[in-house]
C-alpha cells in the first residue's frame, strides 16, 4: 500500500514538473515570437511575418509599463491565450524550480535558426513603426508613455536625436516651447564653459586642476577602436563636457567611466549635422556654433541620465555595488550551475560586472550597437537601474555553457575580453528579449533581489 502511494506521489511530481516545463517552453516560444510580432502591456501578440530588406535597425519585444496600445493584424483569440500565458509565468515564485531554471538558459548560447531569422524581419524602420513614431512626434504635446513604448524596440536613426531629447526630459513634450527651451539651455551651457572651463589653471583649486588633468588623460582612451574619437577636436569637446559636468556635480565629481557615457550622445547629436558613416566624420566640418549646441545637448542629456543614478558615481559607488549584488542573486536564480561554478572558482561578480554597470556595457559590445541598446535604456526611464540587472544577466548567460568549463584565471580573462567583436544586431536583440522575459517572470518575486 505504501509503495503504491509512493508511486502515485512520484507520478504526480513528474506530471507537475512536465506541466511547468511545458508552460515554460511555451512562454519561451511566445517571447521569441515577439521578435517577429508586436506587444501591448501585459500581452504577447503574434502577427504575420513580413520580410523586409536587410537593415541594421532591428527591434525586440517592447518592455512596456503603460499606454495600452495594440497593433493590428492579431486575433483576439491569440491575444487572450497568450495574455493568460504571460500572467501564469508572472506570478510570484517563492522558490526556483530546477527544471524551470534549466530551461531558461537552454537556448541562451545557441538560439534557434528560426528565431535568428525571424528577428531580421522585425525592424525599427518598417513603415508601420515609422508612421507610429511620426504620429506621436507630430502632435503639439508628445505623449511620453507612447514614445517610450515605441522607443524600447529601437528608434529609426534619423529620429533618434529628437526622441532621446524627449525621453530624457531635456526637450519639453510641448512642441510650442521646445525651441525656446533648447535655446536657453544651450546658452546656459555656454555660460558654464566660460565660467568654469575657459579660465587659467591659476584660477582653479588643486583638486580642479587634478580633475581636469585626469579627464585630459582619459579622453584619448575613450572608445579607442573607433578612429573618430581620436580626433583632437572630438577629445576637446569631450573634455569640455566632462569637466563642466563634474564642476556642476561636486557630490561625485569626475569618475572614470563617465567619459564613456558621453559618447552615445555625441554620436547621436552629431548625426544631425554630419552625413555618412562615423568613419568619415570630421568635427572640422562644423561651425563653432553647431559644435557648441551639440556639446550642450550632450551635457544636459548626460546630466538627465545620471540624475537617476546619482549614487552610482558618488564615493565608493554604492549604487553600482548594490546592483552587482542583485545581478549575482538573479544569475543564481536563473542558472544555478553557472552561479555555483563561479562561486566554486572564487570569482566575485564585482571583478567583471562593476565595469558593466560603470560604463553601461559600452566597452563590452561593438560601438555600432551601442545606440540601439541605449534606445532601450532611455525608454526605461527611472526604472533603468533595476532593468540593467536583467540585461546584464542575459548578457552574461549568453555564454552559460562556456563559463562552466573555465577555471578562475580563464574566467577572468574571458569576461574581460568577451567575444562580441563580431556581434550583429541579432545577438543584441536576443539579449534584450531574454531580459524582457526574465523580468516578466521574476520581477513580481523580488525576494531573490533583496539587498
Amino acid at each position: 500500500m505504501e509503495n503504491s502511494n509512493d508511486e502515485e506521489n512520484k507520478q504526480e511530481n513528474k506530471d507537475s514538473t512536465a506541466t511547468v516545463d511545458s508552460r515554460f517552453n511555451q512562454t519561451l516560444r511566445n517571447v521569441q515570437g515577439l521578435l517577429k510580432g508586436r506587444s501591448i502591456p501585459g500581452k504577447i501578440l503574434l502577427s504575420q511575418r513580413v520580410d523586409l530588406p536587410d537593415n541594421p535597425n532591428l527591434y525586440s519585444p517592447p518592455y512596456e509599463r503603460s499606454s495600452p496600445l495594440s497593433d493590428t493584424g492579431t486575433s483576439d483569440h491569440t491575444s487572450e491565450t497568450l495574455e493568460e500565458e504571460v500572467r501564469s509565468t508572472s506570478k510570484p515564485i517563492d522558490s526556483p524550480n530546477e527544471n524551470e531554471l534549466k530551461l531558461s538558459t537552454l537556448r541562451v548560447e545557441n538560439p534557434s535558426e528560426e528565431v535568428r531569422k525571424s528577428s531580421t524581419s522585425a525592424r525599427a524602420t518598417d513603415s508601420a513603426r515609422v508612421m507610429k513614431f511620426n504620429k506621436v512626434l507630430s502632435g503639439t504635446m508628445v505623449i511620453l508613455d507612447k514614445l517610450r513604448e515605441l522607443a524600447w524596440s529601437g528608434v529609426p536613426d534619423y529620429m533618434r536625436p529628437t526622441v532621446w531629447r524627449l525621453l530624457l526630459g531635456y526637450a519639453p513634450p510641448n512642441s510650442d516651447r521646445r525651441e525656446g527651451v533648447l535655446r536657453r539651455k544651450r546658452l546656459e551651457y555656454l555660460d558654464c564653459v566660460s565660467q568654469y572651463y575657459d579660465i587659467p589653471d591659476t584660477d582653479r583649486s588643486d583638486d580642479e586642476v587634478n580633475m581636469l588633468r585626469q579627464i585630459a588623460v582619459d579622453c584619448p582612451r575613450t572608445v579607442p577602436d573607433v578612429p573618430f574619437f581620436q580626433q583632437q577636436q572630438v577629445q576637446k569637446s569631450l573634455e569640455r563636457i566632462l569637466y563642466t559636468w563634474a564642476i556642476r556635480h561636486p557630490a561625485s565629481g569626475y569618475v572614470q567611466g563617465i567619459n564613456d557615457l558621453v559618447t552615445p550622445f555625441l554620436v547621436v547629436f552629431l548625426s544631425e549635422h554630419l552625413q555618412g558613416g562615423i568613419d568619415n566624420w570630421s568635427m572640422s566640418d562644423l561651425s563653432s556654433e553647431k559644435i557648441s549646441n551639440i556639446e550642450a545637448d550632450c551635457y544636459w542629456c548626460l546630466s538627465k541620465l545620471l540624475d537617476g543614478m546619482q549614487d552610482h558615481y558618488t564615493f565608493a559607488q554604492p549604487g553600482i555595488q548594490r546592483l552587482v549584488f542583485k545581478l549575482k542573486e538573479l544569475v543564481r536564480r536563473i542558472d544555478e550551475p553557472v552561479s555555483s561554478h563561479m562561486e566554486l572558482q572564487g570569482l566575485e561578480f564585482l571583478q567583471f560586472a562593476f565595469r558593466w554597470f560603470n560604463c553601461l556595457l559600452i566597452r563590452e559590445i561593438p560601438f555600432n550597437l551601442v545606440t540601439r541598446l541605449w534606445d532601450t535604456y532611455l525608454a526605461e526611464g527611472d526604472a533603468l537601474p533595476d532593468f540593467l540587472v536583467y540585461i546584464f544577466a542575459s548578457f552574461l548567460l549568453t555564454w552559460s555553457d562556456k563559463l562552466k568549463k573555465l577555471d578562475f584565471q580563464e574566467l577572468v580573462m574571458f569576461l574581460q575580453h568577451l567575444p562580441t567583436h563580431n556581434w550583429s544586431h541579432q545577438e543584441l536583440e536576443m539579449v534584450l528579449s531574454r531580459a524582457f522575459m526574465w523580468h516578466s517572470m521574476f520581477n513580481n518575486s523580488p525576494s531573490h533581489l533583496a539587498t
